[in-house]
């Protein structure tokens, strides 16, 4: 195992992050911030407490992973794709460095940056909603897991694109109103019996499910099922990447 190639490329794309901190970092944390004005105060007041819990607290877990999904995502696709698009990533390839090397250099930096951001906006919230947190170890087993799962996600689709326009495709149209309509702002069981139905079709559902359970102990599914969910899509992904270091698809031509 190359450690020192797996550092260079981690550091250099965490450098990244340095170089576009008002991009990287103090953008979702204004964005979030509003929510919780918006959504917390203004009218989180007007809303009864759900499963106990402040409307305005209720909607953090779901906050940090809309942030954690399109953050894991953007970093990891851009992050592939740049190289291609400039043509430098063809002296990555020819180095005497793994793909396996090369994975966990990109995907281990996109990962670290969306959970660095996790923890600055799960700071931010408190200054808006009390918190807690029930079950610290597992926040940190779902929040890393959905880290990893969407960064390999995002370069999955950092490979695919064709332009930059491709790699905004995904996350706008498909992850974000995933994300919206997987219970970040809402309880499922809020929801009539036919659209619950609808609603557990929707993978986020368990990511976010899981991670809310982390803090208030109160879940739209159990537990398990929310971990093996995860694990599937992480499996999932992990496999698809080994197809396209395996054929070369777009990274060889």
């Amino acid at each position: 195992m190359n450690l020192q190639a797996i550092k260079a490329i981690y550091m250099f794309e965490m450098y990244r992050l340095r170089r576009n901190l008002s991009q990287s970092v103090l953008a979702p944390i204004l964005s979030t911030s509003l929510y919780f004005v918006v959504f917390g105060s203004a009218i989180g007041s007007r809303m009864a407490d759900i499963d106990g819990v402040s409307y305005g607290a209720f909607i953090v877990p779901g906050l940090i992973m809309l942030s954690v999904l399109t953050q894991s995502i953007s970093n990891a696709s851009f992050s592939i794709y740049f190289p291609r698009f400039t043509g430098t990533i063809y002296e990555l390839l020819s180095a005497p460095v793994s793909y396996i090397e090369i994975l966990m250099g990109y995907v281990g930096a996109a990962a670290s940056k969306s959970l660095v951001l996790a923890l600055i906006i799960m700071a931010t919230a408190t200054f808006f909603v009390p918190l807690r947190i029930e079950h610290p170890v597992w926040m940190v087993v779902f929040l890393v897991l959905t880290a990893l799962t969407f960064s390999l996600f995002g370069f999955i689709i950092g490979v695919w694109a064709d332009s930059f326009e491709n790699l905004q495709i995904v996350p706008l149209l498909i992850v974000t109103p995933l994300t919206f309509l997987g219970g970040s702002f809402y309880a499922i069981n809020m929801l009539p019996p036919f659209w619950q139905a609808v609603s557990l079709l929707n993978p986020v559902v368990y990511l976010i499910s899981g991670f809310r359970w982390s803090f208030y102990g109160a879940a739209d599914v159990s537990l398990p099922v929310s971990l093996g969910v995860t694990l599937g899509i992480l499996a999932a992904c992990l496999g698809i990447v080994a197809w396209i270091f395996k054929t070369g698809y777009r990274l060889r031509n």
